[in-house]
């Protein structure tokens, strides 16, 4: 496995059943690839798929939407790609080359993946750009704008704001 343990800081499924959302944490074994991970996360039912999120090192997050056989991707730094196996994952799925010394921090994937339930592509681009907060707060922050921020916050020891 590529994937140290103690390189996770967390890695959680959130999905909404009879409009109530739930929240799992996910074994580091299926944490190796995009595919492992949508294939983990196909296994919660959820009224429009489930969302998984893995943050690493206090560096990077990838999250993923799956719906039926459609897997959506982000991945918040692409610069991970070049130590981390899930991150090289993410952009071999989503097709980008790996980046370069040159390579700025940016993030790369689907920005719209979360766009039908409350964080449209612009706010969730913005928060990606915000280089002062780490995956967690970045991560909460969307749990919050979905509606499932408190129980994102209690499960990774965050203080609600």
């Amino acid at each position: 496995m590529d994937v140290e343990t103690e390189n996770i800081d967390f890695a959680f499924v959130a999905y909404r059943e009879e409009g109530v959302w739930q929240l799992h944490e996910i074994v580091d074994d299926v944490l190796d690839s995009v595919d492992e991970f949508a294939a983990a996360l196909r296994r919660f039912p959820g009224d429009g798929g489930a969302i998984g999120v893995v943050a690493v090192d206090e560096d990077f997050f990838v999250l993923l939407r799956v719906a039926g056989a459609r897997t959506r991707v982000l991945l918040s730094d692409v610069t991970a790609a070049d130590e981390w196996e899930i991150a090289r994952s993410a952009l071999e799925t989503l097709d980008l080359p790996m980046p370069d010394d040159e390579d700025e921090q940016e993030p790369a994937g689907d920005l719209g993946l979360l766009a039908d339930l409350g964080m449209n592509a612009m706010d969730l681009g913005l928060l990606l750009d915000d280089f002062d907060l780490y995956p967690d707060e970045m991560v909460s922050e969307i749990a919050r704008k979905l509606g499932f921020g408190r129980l994102f916050d209690d499960a990774v020891g965050l203080t609600s704001a």
